[in-house]
Parts: structure tokens; C-alpha cells; sequence
């Protein structure tokens, strides 16, 4: 699930807004008028005095007409007297000052002057606001290599670059970014080698230098520090959040709270923090205490909107869905009643202008889609998760797993709830065999057959976005093609997505990421970017899905390429691996070819019914693909078993009985019906009763029939038993629970328990 973030640094956000001296510009020559106007501009710009600050500016201009470093100041300055809420005109600005002063402003290689860089930075700003966070970054690292020359900028740039590290979910390239600037504000003058480190020590380290240079008196903070105190300790409690280190954040968060009180800011990185420790009721507790917070047009946030946000990802770890969904709802309610606030465009051709600068990336529409989506599809109803995904992947279409969501979510539409079925084995009898019963006295005849759900998609377009099968294909091989990409050096992903008109609401956030060009292997919005080991074992899981979808599409040669390529997989679950042979051997069955599907059914190939991929720990992860939707999440809470066993084998035993299952209608299809009757009766010594499912039942009906003893077969439809195997299984049932239960003391022989 996609965790709003819990706090915005507003500051690292803010338009460089000290003017520039024309003292660093060598042509023409600085007179001593000039100078004293532009110490006049800068007192008017910090104390408020926007009109007279651009009065002086204006006569500045007049003497210095090829100086780009005041126009520059200029339009930073209307800015501001317009309350940051003339963006496009200001982008207009920006573009012919750099212009001016030939410099291409998409193009962040070419910053190599110091006094362009301010225009590279108030470019960068613009970009975060509006969510284009890759190629802000981009900007941002290249101002990085030449930090120390910005001087009073470089803690800008650097709490920028940190802001976007973390909305991008790479705290382990925020960590020397953070270093190196703690050691710049306390020190005054920081190392280079320290932004080389990219390990989630180097923190620590610096924070023990830090402190024997201030019992030893080595050094004195800057003017700076204090000022920054604050946020650099909620900056590193988010970068230990997002790094799983609970000790460093635990430390970091009673740094805020002792500095600043129970701010809203510090109740959500709180309640964050009980949240990945799975502490729910507390992190409840938490949401529910953090104070009122100030309005839309000045915070730039919707604090109600991440609280229902927030309270539904809490309950959805609890695996109240249909609550956690609820809280989702509202969070979209109270999204859409932030966005009514905001004032209206200027004019038809403003995109941007008439709205505060911090208000662009107000828009949590689509991430409040794809929790919600994700939400619904637990909660058993696949087809309002479809509406919500649908509209989610339009803007988040590099995302593989959300299209192996959106497929899941045709699957399941097309499968029936999962919730009619019992752990372990599909299709259990509920209402028996019997369909119908016609006739009377001799004619009397039973109709018998299991509930058999035949797809049928009515003619629909595959192109079009309807939860059925062909269009789950569609998704599956978006999800393919996207994974197939996920290599060091390729090229950007490009996609298939619809693309639509956005709306005004979403004109300037949405609609700018959808533009995003994301590279593979990095980033997966609205989650954090894949791993390696996720990237195997989402591929597993698309290949999974492909063959079933084949299947259910009649395409069995299609579905055969699919399972066998699942089976060579490297990193492999023991849940996939049965799903792989299974699939394989009813697409050879399908084919005619069950001599090579008898192989597959061996009940041997099953040894393992695991979720996680093998040597998962030694990779370095936390989980596998096969979750549903805590890989989406901020937090990347690993999913508990109890979440995806619906839809795997509950046991080896249950595993092996399917395969046993369908090696006895293997050996049928060839009359080899006495090898039939002994996996069958395997099969049903392998589970309860109660778990035999209704194919089973009518296969043991049939060979009942087939051996001439149609009273037995009667007696088998009319008490909905396999009467000859049930008593058997039964049996050994009831001796391996009394072993069970006897362990540690003196039990009644196993003859005993027979006789009875």
C-alpha cells in the first residue's frame, strides 16, 4: 500500500528568494549606485516591501539593461508579491532569462558556471512542485558537484535533493546527501568524501563526530544549524523510516518530539513508525491525537486526506478490508473537497497560474486510487478494484505490478469469490452433484455434474477496458514487457497506456506524471523502486497468471509456453512451482499429449507450498512478488501468509492431493482405470473429508461405473461421499490426530481407535 507522506519540508520547496548582487557579473562594471540600489532591493525583498522592491529593480534594469541577474530578480520577486500563485508566468520568466543568458535550461549538463546555478535550482523547484521528481534530481546532482561555491544556496539545493530522494522511496541516496549536510551547517565548511557514502552508518558517524566536536569545542555551528535543527532530525527519522531502521528512528523521533512537541507532523512520523513495527492499535491511537492543522492555501497539504489515507493502510494490515476501504473512500472525499478550495484558473491558457505554488502537488487522486484498488481486490470485490486501478494506471503505467493488479482483478471477476471456497483445494461440494432429476420409476433419471463456470466474453474488444479475460492478457503482457526492461543500461519504458484529457483538478499533477519518463529498474510509483529479487519473483507471478489466463481463453499451446517457462525460472516459490506443473499438464492434457502431462502430476514435484523465493534472505530482501499489495506500500510491510493463502496450497499434503487428483482424470482419459482408483484413493488419504472437491467426486463416480457397480455410484451421489476412499481417510485421520494428541503421554493403541 501507498503511505501518504507525513510531513512536507515547505522551505526546501521555496524559490531562492535572495537576490542576486551584480557584483558577480565582470561586464559592465559595478558602479557604486548600483551597488547601494541593490542593497536597497534586498532589504525591500526581505522585509516584504514587494512594490518598492520592484520600483528599484525596474530602475536597476534601466542601467544595467543586459544584466539576466537582475530580470531574474525581478521575477522572483512578483512571484512572490503574487503570493506564488503566478507560476506560468514566472516559467515563462525563467525560460528568457536563460535565454539571455545562453544557457539551455533542459539541458542539466551544461551548468557550469556558479552564477547560473540559482536559475538550475528555481528550475528544480518548479519540477518538484509538480512532480516531475527524476528530472528535478537530475538538476539537483549536478548543482551537487559543485556545492561549496553556492554558499547560503547549497543548504537549499541540498534539503531539495533530499525531498526528492524521498519521494522517490531512495533513502539510500539521501543518506550522504543528509550527512554531508549536517556536517556543512555544524562545521561551516563540510568534505566531499562524506556525499561518497552510501551506507546508513555514515549518519551514525557523523552524528558521534558531531558530538565529540561539541564536548571537545573543535568546532561551532553555523548560523544555520538551529534553525535547520529541526528539520534535519525529521528529515533523518524519514530516511531511517524508509530504511527499516527502527533503533536510529526511534532516536530521531524523540529528537523531534523534545524539540517541537506533538506537532501534527511528528503524530504522523510517529504513527508511522508503530505502523512498521505493526503496532496498529497504537499508530491508531497516534492518527487520532495529532492536532488540527492549518489551511489548504498555506500548508500546501490536505492533512485529512492522509489521515483517512493512513487509518485505511493501518486497517488494512489488520485485514479489516472492507474498513480499511471505507477510510479510503473518505480519504478521496476529503482529496476532492481540498481540491473545491483551491481558486480556479486565471485564464483558459494558465495551466499552473492562479493557485499557490505549494498547493501544484495537492492532487493525492491516483495513489488514493491505487490503495483503494488494492483494498477492494482483498476485500473480495474485483470489479470496483478494476475502476479504481484502471484510472491508476493511466498516470502510474510504469508500474508492473499495478498491471499484474489490474489482471488479477479480471481473474477474480471471471473466477467467482474466493471466499466460496475453503482453504486448500478449489470447487468443494456445497449443494452436491446432482443438477437435476427427471423421469419417475424407471425412467427415473440423475442428472449429475459439478458447477463448471465457462468463460465467455460475449464478443467484447480486448482493447477495451472491461474485467475480462483477453483484456487480463493484455495487462499481463504490459507486465512482461515492463519486467523484460528491468536490466542495468535499457531504455526507457514505453508503454501502452490510454491517455486521457486530465481535468482541472488533476491538470498540474497528475497529468505531469504521467509524462514522467522512468527507467527501468528504478522506480515502480507510487511504490518504492523494484529490487532484484522482486523483480524475479514478479515475473513468476505474471507467468503464473499468463498460463491460467491462456487456459480459461481455450489458448492451451500459449498457456503450455507459459508454464514451462514459469518452471525454468531460477528463483522459483514452492507455490509457483506446483502452479507451474499443474498449468503445464492441463494445457498438454488439453493437447492431446497426456503421456508428458503424467510427468508434471507426479505428486514428487511437490515438496514445497512457500510464498517467499528460495534464499530469499540472502538477497536482501524482506518479501517476494507474490504479495498483493504491501509492495505498493511506503512502508513495504511483508505480507503474513494468512493474507495470500486463499489462493495457494494451505499444505504440501493439499498440493499433492490436486496433482493426484488429476493424474486419476489423466489415467482415465487412457482407461487405465485401476491406476485411477489408486490415486484416488491416495489422494483422499491426503485430506479431510470435507476438502474432496466435486470433480473428484464425480471421477469416483465414474470409474464406480465403469467397474459395473452402479449401486455403489448411487450411494456415492445420494450421501455426496466417495464412500469406498472417505473410509479409509478417515481412518488414518483420526489416527494421525490421536497421535497428535497423545504426544508426551500414554495412547490407546492405533488398532483400537479402528475398532471403534
Amino acid at each position: 500500500m501507498h503511505n501518504m507522506p507525513n510531513n512536507r519540508m515547505a522551505d526546501s520547496g521555496d524559490l531562492d528568494n535572495k537576490p542576486a548582487s551584480p557584483a558577480a557579473s565582470p561586464v559592465p562594471a559595478i558602479s557604486e549606485e548600483e551597488k547601494t540600489i541593490a542593497q536597497a532591493c534586498l532589504s525591500d525583498f526581505e522585509s516584504g516591501q514587494y512594490g518598492h522592491c520592484i520600483t528599484k529593480l525596474n530602475n536597476l534594469a534601466s542601467l544595467r539593461p543586459n544584466d539576466f541577474k537582475v530580470t531574474h530578480n525581478k521575477a522572483v520577486t512578483e512571484l512572490y508579491q503574487s503570493g506564488c500563485t503566478r507560476t506560468d508566468e514566472f516559467r515563462q520568466a525563467l525560460h528568457h532569462i536563460c535565454q539571455q543568458a545562453q544557457v539551455l535550461l533542459e539541458d542539466s549538463d551544461t551548468v557550469e558556471d556558479v552564477d547560473h546555478a540559482i536559475l538550475f535550482y528555481n528550475q528544480a523547484v518548479i519540477l518538484y512542485h509538480l512532480r516531475q521528481y527524476r528530472e528535478a534530481a537530475k538538476i539537483l546532482e549536478k548543482l551537487f558537484q559543485f556545492i561549496e561555491p553556492l554558499e547560503s544556496l547549497a543548504h537549499k539545493v541540498l534539503f531539495l535533493l533530499i525531498e526528492v530522494y524521498l519521494c522517490t522511496h531512495q533513502p539510500d541516496k539521501a543518506v550522504p546527501s543528509l550527512a554531508y549536510l549536517e556536517k556543512l551547517l555544524y562545521g561551516g565548511n563540510g568534505y566531499k568524501s562524506d556525499k561518497d557514502k552510501t551506507t546508513e552508518g555514515s549518519m551514525s558517524q557523523q552524528n558521534s563526530r558531531d558530538k565529540d566536536n561539541k564536548e571537545s569545542g573543535d568546532a561551532s555551528p553555523s548560523p544555520f544549524y538551529e534553525k535547520y535543527k529541526l528539520k534535519l532530525h525529521m528529515y533523518k527519522a524519514r530516511i531511517y523510516l524508509q530504511l527499516k531502521s527502527m533503533k536510529n528512528c526511534k532516536r530521531e523521533i524523540k529528537s523531534v518530539i523534545t524539540y517541537a512537541g506533538m506537532t501534527a507532523p511528528a503524530c504522523f512520523i510517529k504513527s508511522n513508525f508503530e505502523y512498521l513495527r505493526q503496532n496498529y492499535r497504537k499508530a491508531i491511537k497516534l492518527l487520532n491525537s495529532a492536532p488540527e492543522s492549518g489551511s489548504v492555501m498555506k500548508t500546501g497539504e490536505c492533512r485529512s486526506a492522509m489521515y483517512y489515507n493512513n487509518q485505511g493502510c493501518v486497517h488494512f494490515y489488520m485485514r479489516k478490508y472492507n474498513l480499511s476501504a471505507y477510510y479510503f473512500r473518505k480519504a478521496l472525499q476529503e482529496n476532492e473537497n481540498a481540491l473545491q478550495e483551491l481558486p480556479k484558473r486565471s485564464s483558459p491558457h494558465s495551466v499552473l497560474s492562479g493557485r499557490p505554488l505549494c498547493t501544484l502537488a495537492i492532487n493525492k487522486r491516483y495513489e488514493l486510487l491505487h490503495n483503494s484498488g488494492i483494498t477492494l481486490l482483498h476485500a473480495g470485490r474485483p470489479l470496483a478494484a478494476f475502476d479504481c486501478l484502471i484510472e491508476a494506471v493511466q498516470v502510474y503505467h510504469s508500474n508492473p505490478r499495478l498491471w499484474l493488479r489490474l489482471a488479477e482483478c479480471c481473474i477474480a471477476a471471471n473466477k467467482g469469490s474466493p471466499e466460496e471456497e475453503p482453504k486448500g483445494l478449489p470447487s468443494a461440494p456445497k449443494k452436491g452433484i446432482v443438477q437435476a432429476i427427471i423421469g419417475s420409476g424407471k425412467h427415473r433419471k440423475i442428472i449429475v455434474g459439478a458447477s463448471d463456470n465457462k468463460y465467455s466474453c460475449d464478443g467484447q474488444s480486448a482493447a477495451i477496458p472491461v474485467a475480462t479475460l483477453e483484456f487480463a492478457s493484455i495487462c499481463l503482457r504490459n507486465a512482461m514487457s515492463l519486467l523484460s526492461e528491468q536490466e542495468p543500461s535499457t531504455p526507457t519504458v514505453a508503454t501502452g497506456a490510454s491517455n486521457r484529457p486530465p481535468s482541472e483538478s488533476d491538470q498540474t499533477t497528475a497529468s505531469e506524471t504521467s509524462k514522467l519518463s522512468v527507467p527501468a529498474g528504478e522506480l515502480a510509483l507510487p511504490g518504492a523502486p523494484l529490487k532484484p529479487h522482486e523483480v524475479d519473483s514478479l515475473r513468476c507471478a505474471v507467468l503464473a497468471n499468463s498460463a491460467y489466463v491462456c487456459l480459461g481463453m481455450g489458448d492451451n499451446l500459449l498457456a503450455l509456453e507459459h508454464a514451462l517457462n514459469l518452471l525454468k525460472q531460477p528463483k522459483l516459490s514452492g507455490s509457483h512451482k506446483f502452479l507451474g506443473h499443474l498449468y503445464a499438464a492441463e494445457a498438454l492434457v488439453s493437447l492431446d499429449r497426456i503421456a508428458d502431462a503424467v510427468g508434471h502430476l507426479s505428486p514428487d514435484n511437490v515438496t514445497d507450498v512457500s510464498i517467499t523465493c528460495p534464499n530469499l534472505s540472502e538477497s536482501g530482501g524482506e518479501k517476494s512478488g507474490n504479495d498483493v499489495a504491501s509492495s505498493e506500500s511506503w512502508t513495504d510491510i511483508s505480507e503474513t501468509p494468512v493474507v495470500v493463502a486463499r489462493y495457494f496450497p494451505a499444505t504440501v499434503q493439499s498440493a499433492r492431493a490436486t496433482l493426484l487428483f488429476n493424474l486419476a482424470s489423466a489415467h482415465c482419459l487412457r482407461s487405465e482405470y485401476e491406476k485411477a482408483r489408486r490415486c484416488l484413493h491416495q489422494a483422499c488419504m491426503l485430506i479431510p473429508p470435507q476438502d474432496i472437491p466435486q470433480q473428484a467426486l464425480l471421477l469416483g463416480v465414474y470409474l464406480e461405473l465403469q467397474h459395473g457397480n452402479t449401486p455403489l455410484a448411487l450411494q456415492m451421489i445420494k450421501k455426496n461421499q466417495l464412500l469406498p476412499y472417505v473410509k479409509i481417510s478417515e481412518a488414518r485421520h483420526n489416527a494421525l490426530a490421536n497421535q497428535t494428541a497423545g504426544v508426551g503421554t500414554i495412547q490407546a493403541p492405533i488398532g483400537r481407535k479402528i475398532r471403534k
